[in-house]
């Protein structure tokens, strides 16, 4: 894989670890191979749920300030664009996504971190999007996705001011879903993406796909989309597997297949 960023597979569980101290700095190298990362965990079978982890010490601090001071527009405009590019490949990874939050996540690495589906930070993390600081606004998604978490009054009060937020308050903010002691964060995180190791893959894809898309259209188009998905699974092994099992012994003893 990468120098910056690798995918480790076990038991089903993609971890994607980024690996550039001292805080993961998000730069070109780190972005183009996080895109690589996402899309190999996306294409591989023995992939089912995937974690995203910066180490033990921090998730990521950010795009590297020092790279992007001396850039011009047309460079700006270029990096910002591949940039979102690559968090909008780990959004659209069509598997459960954990994101595993050690130390702090800002800026750019909140904006990582909104990719998941789900957050697990330590009780002494701090999240936040500091950008106006800089003279600047959040460029990879922290306007829009963090709104669509949390609501607008709440996003402009953090774009806004620029503040970081400590885990308890996070929680409290819905910018995490779990907080757990700092040294559990990856056992939290493997916990959470270990239940779908063995889990319904196509029908997961399709209710990440379903609410992921719900997101942007009217609600009509939206339950059309989810008709369209639920419907699709009848032409499935995993569909028939698990109605044929709960017909014979009951609920939540299926197995599946993926396929």
């Amino acid at each position: 894989m990468g120098e910056f960023v690798t995918l480790e597979v076990e038991g089903g569980v993609g971890t994607i670890r980024l690996d550039r101290p001292p805080v993961n700095a998000l730069n070109n190298q780190v972005q183009a191979e996080l895109a690589e990362a996402a899309r190999e965990a996306s294409d591989r079978d023995d992939v089912r749920a995937v974690i995203l982890y910066g180490g033990e010490k921090t998730f990521a601090g950010g795009a590297d300030i020092k790279e992007m001071a001396s850039r011009t527009y047309p460079e700006i405009a270029k990096f910002g664009t591949e940039l979102t590019a690559s968090l909008a490949r780990v959004a659209n990874i069509p598997k459960p996504v954990v994101c595993a939050i050690t130390g702090y996540a800002l800026g750019g690495g909140l904006e990582l971190a909104l990719t998941a589906d789900w957050r697990i930070a330590g009780d002494n993390v701090k999240v936040g999007q500091p950008e106006i600081q800089l003279g600047i606004i959040p460029g990879a998604g922290g306007t829009q996705r963090l709104t669509r978490l949390i609501g607008p009054s709440k996003a402009k009060d953090l774009i806004f001011t620029g503040r970081f937020v400590k885990a308890d308050e996070a929680l409290k903010l819905g910018i995490v879903d779990e907080v757990v002691a700092p040294d559990d964060v990856y056992a939290a995180a493997r916990k959470w993406a270990s239940q779908f190791a063995n889990g319904p893959a196509v029908a997961l894809r399709a209710a990440k796909a379903a609410i992921d898309s719900g997101l942007d259209v009217d609600l009509a188009t939206g339950l059309k989309i989810e008709t369209q998905l639920f419907t699709a699974l009848w032409a499935t092994e995993d569909q028939r597997n698990g109605m044929q099992s709960f017909i014979d012994n009951g609920p939540g003893k299926a197995s599946f297949e993926g396929k």
